[in-house]
């Protein structure tokens, strides 16, 4: 896919729109067309550097940097006091990752094959942290009392979500330590181990001086990105749950599905889903609780509570894919199934009237 590498041209185009103070439509798609390479090389960069860290480390780098542009732009969203439409795009990545995202691999994996079939304990790991962030959505919505409550509720819950996280990287070390050679890690696990057979093609420096400037590069691009957004939503007669649901949540997400569609294909469908799957467990582990607390420190009323549309949909996409991968085995009309349900939730999403959205 060294064509998306073309599309770092919409880096300066995307400036050059919002210095013409161009439509915000049009400078939304620059900026998302700009993003796309920049999270691409972002995943090659730190590949890289995970080669050379080892199996343990390499592997707790790749898990840290995995979701590092939906962090970015969450910050930037943040900045932009777009929290409504933030949290949106929370819920939107689970949603898309889980039906769309899955939904594709299997669609496109099962094209002339009668099934396939994938690593059981990917499935049983990634399905209990699947339901831990569930949980994490559906306490606050609960225990919703006051503005303040709401807040605090959701911080805890954040803290003790990064204290999750962190555990299972310790747990992993440590088993690491013990025998490396006999400890076989599923990949969907967050800190799962990179292959380092293949030389990298970036030297240690190299691949460092990338990511930096990546880092950099897709921080104001998100900031293009999401301060153009919400007048673009405005513009189309958007509601700003289905903008950060179905196009905010999208953008960080694309080079993840074009990876998992490409290995469905070559029939390594293990690794096609433990890209997606494990994923979203970052994104409830690591990703939302640091907005979370980010938004704490900025002075921002940024918490879990979802509203009941997200949350709803949220848990019929954690159920509705964990039903379908149980059997460890998947065809292209499960996948066509998956697809089907998150057009049905754009309907909805789309026609949510504003007051509804804003509750």
């Amino acid at each position: 896919m060294q064509w998306i590498n073309l599309l770092l041209i919409f880096i300066p185009i995307a400036f050059g729109l919002d210095h013409w103070h161009a439509d915000p439509f049009i400078v939304f798609i620059a900026s998302a067309l700009a993003i796309m390479p920049l999270a691409m090389l972002m995943e090659k960069a730190t590949d890289a550097l995970a080669s050379y860290l080892g199996p343990s480390y390499g592997g707790l780098l790749s898990a840290t940097m995995g979701n590092a542009p939906e962090l970015i732009i969450g910050i930037s969203a943040l900045n932009h006091g777009l929290i409504d439409m933030l949290k949106g795009s929370i819920a939107g990545s689970v949603l898309g990752t889980l039906l769309f995202g899955v939904g594709l691999s299997m669609f496109v994996g099962g094209l002339g094959r009668p099934f396939q079939t994938f690593d059981r304990d990917m499935v049983s790991i990634n399905s209990s942290l699947l339901m831990l962030g569930t949980f994490s959505m559906i306490i606050p919505a609960v225990f919703d009392f006051t503005t303040d409550v709401d807040q605090e509720i959701s911080l805890h819950i954040s803290v003790t979500l990064l204290l999750i996280y962190v555990a299972s990287i310790i747990h992993t070390l440590v088993r690491d330590g013990r025998n490396t050679d006999s400890i076989d890690i599923p990949p969907g696990h967050p800190v799962a181990k990179p292959k380092t057979k293949e030389t990298p093609e970036w030297s240690r420096n190299t691949a460092l001086a990338i990511l930096a400037a990546v880092a950099v590069a897709l921080a104001v691009v998100s900031d293009l990105l999401t301060g153009s957004i919400q007048p673009a939503a405005d513009a189309m007669g958007l509601n700003p749950v289905f903008a950060g649901v179905f196009l905010l949540a999208m953008v960080g997400n694309i080079p993840q599905y074009m990876n998992s569609v490409s290995f469905a294909h070559k029939n390594k469908m293990t690794l096609a889903l433990s890209i997606n799957l494990g994923s979203t467990t970052q994104l409830v582990l690591l990703v939302a609780p640091l907005l979370v607390i980010s938004g704490t420190l900025m002075g921002l009323k940024m918490n879990l509570l979802f509203s009941n549309f997200e949350l709803i949909g949220v848990i019929l996409s954690v159920n509705i894919a964990r039903s379908l991968i149980a059997d460890n085995r998947s065809t292209w009309f499960e996948g066509l199934l998956l697809i089907g349900v998150y057009a049905m939730l754009g309907f909805g999403f789309y026609y949510l009237p504003h007051t509804a959205a804003a509750s």
